[in-house]
């Protein structure tokens, strides 16, 4: 069964080359804006995976991140940020940077991208392991 990945960025450019890159190997849900993600989240079973860009009008990237992370539904999915480095650089100014699990740098190499996908759900399930066998 293909891993789950919400996908969150303004641009449809930026969504569908993501689309086309990722879903032979994932189950892709994509969204342009905050507010549609959070909608959806609240009706479907919680990602594997969420990659969201930070600079969003209204809703932003920071502003969402922080939502999931004080819920107590959302913030063990695994968060990466997708953005630009000055984007990411005022992000880890506003907020803990432990609250990710990694950052794409726009504009993104595939094969990078892809990389650091597999690094976090392979920690993440993990992660997961332990936890069970643990408890």
């Amino acid at each position: 069964m293909k891993k789950q990945i919400l996908i969150i960025d303004y641009e449809p450019t930026v969504l569908e080359l993501l689309g086309f890159i990722l879903s032979k190997e994932y189950d892709l849900t994509l969204r342009r804006n905050c507010y549609d993600a959070m909608i959806w989240l609240e009706h479907r079973v919680n990602p594997d995976l969420i990659i969201v860009d930070l600079d969003m009008p209204c809703f932003n990237g920071k502003e969402f991140i922080n939502s999931l992370k004080i819920s107590g539904f959302y913030r063990e999915i695994p968060i990466l940020v997708l953005s630009n480095k000055e984007e990411f650089i005022s992000f880890v100014n506003d907020v803990p940077t432990n609250r990710i699990e990694g950052f794409i740098r726009k504009p993104f190499n595939p094969i990078r991208l892809k990389e650091t996908i597999e690094d976090v759900l392979h920690y993440q399930k993990r992660e997961d392991e332990l936890e069970r066998y643990y408890n």
